[in-house]
């Protein structure tokens, strides 16, 4: 009877209050919840981690290591007796793909991040099989010169895709003390960017496609930090030298310094150059930066232009944000689509940027934690991460990057997620961050 009572009285509370008008004078309206499309407030390690579990299980289900024969199905153990029809084992994702080459670094600093081994053991036992099965079509190759193989592009690179992120992921897991023999992969990678790549007179990674002559700032990436951290494990001065050059050679050519951005391609020859400022290559040229400064010994000769740079292409980013936290696919278009895949890259970069110093955390650390919520809304129950644009060349009309269709399959996906997460949680751990008049505010830890 009590229990009813008290329901009644509160029923009939509730009914009171809603009667009464809510204006200025009865309500603090400035504490109404609004009515958020993403998820606002502060990420908790708990829920990063989660999303980190997530795609690691998804991953680690759906690319398996293994070599099959392409005719009977069958599963190739012994690899001294390697043919043509050999080939990997299909899964959702390539193994060899530049994308994985970043998948791999996520899950050795989501390591690092949460203590967990498992993410690092993910990266660990893949790229052992990697370096074992290159020795075996290796030895192939001697008694079957030029008969092409199922890792045929990787043993003999014709673009940066073929070898840079993986070779930078490889290095990485070589610093951190790698399971199998990864040195001559590594050595046959980094001779192909330093010595084979096509490049213009003054040095800078080139291509010649879609045109003659043409720069991608995609490249700064699938060369850069491979250079760096073959910088950072042999000491070799000339590699941080190349490093340097490259960013600073890009920019010179690509970086539009009244938005802060960057555009996606230049070619030489043209007297006139379009601008399209496509999200996912403004990622990698800002995830280039916070990755060369890493390593970039403190009084290198131009890392503070590398870093005065990263600064300015932060805050050109910022500017861009949209108030669902995401990007859009052409930046500075609002009316292109939000793009996830370059969203959790900005996420990792700026994230990293404000963990080691390189900017303001009171700036930046609000619209990261927008952008990191916005990222994981994007991770569904499988592990999956939506709306990630398929792989894209270069193009000098609109319609080509607005209507770029989004996959889950899209590799490109994954790897930033994994560091983005890695990274946020690092920022958490290290930073007060606390909703003052409802707004996400961050604090000098424990102040």
């Amino acid at each position: 009877m009590k229990l009813t009572l008290s329901i009644l009285l509160v029923y009939l509370s509730v009914l009171s209050l809603c009667a009464q008008k809510i204006n200025d004078s009865t309500t603090p309206l400035h504490l109404m919840a609004p009515n958020y499309d993403t998820p606002y407030g502060k990420p908790e390690v708990k829920g990063i981690t989660v999303v980190l579990d997530r795609i690691y299980s998804y991953l680690d289900q759906t690319t398996p290591m293994a070599l099959i024969d392409k005719v009977s199905n069958v599963e190739v153990t012994d690899y001294s007796k390697l043919d043509a029809n050999t080939i990997f084992k299909p899964g959702d994702f390539r193994l060899l793909s530049y994308e994985w080459g970043v998948s791999y670094a996520g899950m050795l600093l989501a390591t690092q991040a949460t203590g967990d081994p498992k993410y690092s053991a993910y990266t660990q036992s893949r790229l052992k099989f990697l370096a074992e099965v290159a020795k075996a079509f290796t030895n192939f190759e001697v008694s079957y010169p030029g008969v092409k193989h199922g890792m045929y592009r990787t043993l003999h690179p014709q673009a940066l895709d073929d070898c840079g992120a993986i070779c930078a992921a490889m290095i990485k897991a070589e610093r951190q003390g790698a399971e199998g023999d990864l040195k001559p992969l590594i050595q046959l990678f980094i001779d192909y960017i330093s010595n084979k790549e096509f490049r213009f007179p003054d040095g800078t990674l080139a291509r010649n496609r879609p045109q003659p002559n043409s720069l991608w700032l995609d490249d700064l990436f699938m060369g850069v930090p491979a250079l760096a951290q073959m910088g950072k494990l042999t000491g070799d001065q000339k590699y941080y030298d190349d490093a340097v050059r490259q960013v600073l050679q890009f920019a010179e050519r690509m970086f539009n310094y009244d938005k802060g951005l960057f555009m996606h391609g230049w070619i030489l020859g043209m007297n006139e150059h379009p601008q399209f400022h496509w999200a996912r290559a403004n990622g990698w040229a800002v995830m280039t930066m916070v990755e060369l400064l890493e390593v970039l010994p403190e009084n290198y000769e131009g890392r503070a232009k590398v870093l005065d740079l990263l600064r300015k292409h932060i805050r050109g980013l910022a500017n861009y944000q949209s108030e669902k936290g995401f990007w859009h696919q052409l930046i500075d278009r609002p009316d292109s689509y939000l793009e996830t895949s370059a969203t959790a890259i900005y996420t990792y970069s700026i994230a990293r940027a404000i963990n080691r110093g390189y900017v303001d955390p009171k700036v930046y650390g609000p619209m990261v934690c927008l952008a990191w919520n916005a990222v994981a809304s994007k991770v569904n129950d499988k592990g999956q991460v939506e709306g990630t644009c398929v792989g894209t060349g270069m193009g000098f009309d609109p319609a080509f990057y607005y209507y770029r269709p989004i996959n889950v399959y899209a590799a490109h996906g994954y790897g930033p997620v994994l560091l983005a997460g890695a990274e946020m949680i690092e920022l958490v751990k290290t930073h007060k961050i606390e909703i003052n008049d409802s707004a996400v505010q961050l604090y000098e830890s424990g102040k």
